[in-house]
């Protein structure tokens, strides 16, 4: 019994203390010791699995596919110095044997960035536009703003068919007139590159222009829209009332948008995939799911490099934009 008393009265001693010791923080101390259990969690879920990537880029899986040999930053430096890989398996993958990872990783990084910057300029300026419509009242507003949503809605196995089917230079019938203006090849449309690129991007702004549209229309319908009778009041016309009010105040929305859609495309690989194929428009997230069967240390290396490239347009995004980003 005595013995229980003495364990209670060292439990309790502990507790005191620690209650002691949490009053003599500050309040930046204190609010930091409350946020441990979340960055904890955070730690665990963001950064385990990118760590665990680098882990396994560190690594070459053997010919047979029997075991895995530590080769330090080997795959790195066959991706950057253009070096035949002397891991590659060859035959099984869409990379020929006789071309250097360097230079897939740059048509790569290309394809990808060109995707990127397009896609994401053409449904900035098309989603602000659907959403500037959407936020005026008129007769039937609901209906068009399930119009828009609906190709949003699509998964994207079947929007990459619809587009494969409207594409294909047998049975499609959106080739022929756009092969006229020089804008697509005129046979094999989705097996030349130039061409599925095209036909990739303009899917990819069908499909995701909504999403920013209902972004940029919750910054719309947060605008003050006292400010707009003020300036009728004051003589200024609708374009000056955009340029002025509207968009100084939907500007942080727009970019935390196209932050958020930049990251979505820098991984693009479904849309390719289903329309066209990853032998043709080789992205990023092509080359690591291509090479994770047969090489897991460079699709590794790939999906490390991938990231980090993703991680530093994000900070420079967020830099554009400001602590107010997200």
């Amino acid at each position: 019994m005595s013995t229980e008393t003495g364990r209670e009265s060292r439990r309790s001693g502990v507790l005191v203390d620690a209650m002691r010791w949490m009053e003599n923080l500050s309040d930046t101390q204190y609010a930091y010791l409350l946020l441990i259990p979340v960055f904890v969690l955070l730690g665990v879920v963001a950064l385990y699995p990118l760590l665990r990537t680098f882990e396994l880029s560190l690594y070459a899986t053997s010919l047979d596919l029997t075991g895995r040999s530590f080769v330090g930053i080997d795959n790195y430096v066959q991706l950057f110095t253009g070096g035949k890989n002397r891991f590659l398996p060859g035959g099984t993958t869409f990379i020929p044997s006789s071309l250097s990872l360097n230079a897939l990783l740059n048509s790569a990084l290309v394809v990808t960035i060109i995707f990127a910057v397009v896609s994401v300029a053409f449904e900035t300026v098309i989603g602000l536009g659907q959403a500037l419509i959407l936020d005026q009242d008129f007769s039937g507003r609901k209906w068009v703003r399930a119009a828009i949503i609906i190709p949003w809605a699509v998964p994207i196995v079947i929007q990459g068919m619809v587009f494969f089917l409207m594409f294909n230079s047998n049975v499609g019938f959106a080739t022929a007139p756009l092969a006229d203006l020089g804008l697509l090849a005129p046979t094999n449309t989705l097996n030349d590159t130039a061409s599925a690129t095209f036909i990739i991007i303009v899917a990819d702004i069908w499909k995701t222009s909504a999403f920013m549209a209902l972004l940029i229309l919750a910054g719309l319908q947060s605008i003050d829209r006292g400010l707009y009778d003020v300036a009728k009041v004051a003589g200024a016309s609708k374009w000056q009332q955009f340029k002025l009010i509207t968009f100084p105040l939907i500007l942080p929305t727009i970019g935390v948008a196209v932050l958020f859609r930049s990251v979505q495309a820098m991984r693009v690989y479904g849309i390719i995939d289903t329309v066209s194929s990853c032998s043709v428009v080789p992205s990023l997230s092509c080359m690591v799911v291509a090479t994770f069967n047969t090489r897991e240390g460079t699709a590794a290396a790939i999906a490390f490099v991938t990231a980090a490239i993703i991680g530093v347009a994000v900070m420079g995004l967020i830099a554009w934009q400001g602590e107010d980003a997200i």
